[in-house]
């Protein structure tokens, strides 16, 4: 780790195609202010990517990266963070790619507390498709796909992260800058899973879920005194449906990491040359 590293460090020779005034700009630029201040830099950063317009986001940042299959970016994290314990592991996606074809991923890599922090950009749409609606879309929400709405409630992500044993559960707007990155520092600095849904507006195809919707609507659960190591509270906030909360919901500030609990501690990312003894009598006794 250096402290000499600036957050223009991370940015890669690549120039961003989402739409002028995506969410997800501001949602990278905190990322990686956040990896800098903790002293990381690009040699010892891997960011791994789902699919949507967030899963872009790994060819934007100059680090370590994989674009992975929808839906499987924290099953790629959790294999990079067990292999190589020493690194800085960052997950990024979205809505659709983390709570819907990914969410029985993102259960299990919650309850094991992976020691990584996990960046959701939730627009509360399918934007890379066009509009359709997604896991956290309003029920009344109209898309070309669900013109009376999807009539089902939007999945609690907090809420399936707080049932599902988090250590850290917070959540950010990509607007409010200094926020936005505090809270992903803190998730970085967390040692545990570090779960950070950030409110990322889609410009394009969402008209309801807007920055103005969201600066008139946020309350910040730092201003309003909420502590995070209260249990109790922190479900009363999360499972709060009239209000829109930014900041740290949850910490467990007794924590203890996943590679930490099974005793992985060293790089287990190099592979002595030749197959383990027997190993083809193995493969022959299936095959």
């Amino acid at each position: 780790m250096s402290s000499d590293v600036r957050f223009t460090d991370f940015k890669s020779d690549k120039q961003p195609t989402w739409c002028p005034g995506c969410g997800d700009f501001g949602t990278m630029n905190g990322m990686m202010k956040a990896l800098a201040e903790t002293g990381n830099d690009p040699d010892n950063t891997f960011v791994v990517a789902g699919i949507g317009c967030s899963g872009k986001i790994g060819t934007y940042m100059h680090s370590y990266a994989l674009h992975g299959v929808h839906g499987r970016a924290l099953p790629v994290g959790t294999g990079v963070k067990m292999a190589r314990p020493d690194i800085e592991v960052m997950v990024a996606g979205g809505d659709g790619d983390g709570y819907s074809i990914g969410a029985g991923h993102f259960v299990h890599a919650v309850r094991r507390n992976v020691d990584m922090s996990y960046i959701v950009m939730d627009n509360r749409i399918y934007g890379l498709t066009k509009g359709q609606a997604s896991p956290t879309s309003r029920s009344d929400f109209e898309t070309s796909t669900t013109p009376e709405g999807p009539k089902q409630p939007p999945v609690n992500p907090l809420a399936l992260a707080l049932a599902s044993g988090a250590s850290f559960i917070a959540q950010s707007f990509a607007s409010d800058a200094l926020r936005h990155q505090e809270i992903v520092q803190q998730a970085i600095e967390h040692d545990g899973f570090g779960f950070v849904n950030v409110f990322s507006p889609c410009v394009t195809f969402n008209d309801v879920d807007t920055y103005d919707y969201f600066r008139d609507n946020l309350v910040d659960l730092e201003e309003a005194g909420h502590d995070p190591s209260d249990y109790e509270a922190a479900k009363e906030v999360i499972l709060d449906s009239d209000k829109e909360y930014q900041g740290v919901m949850y910490q467990d500030e007794n924590s203890v990491p996943y590679h930490e609990q099974h005793g992985v501690t060293e790089d287990m990312s190099e592979i002595p040359d030749g197959a383990p003894e027997d190993a083809m009598d193995l493969v022959r006794e299936f095959y």
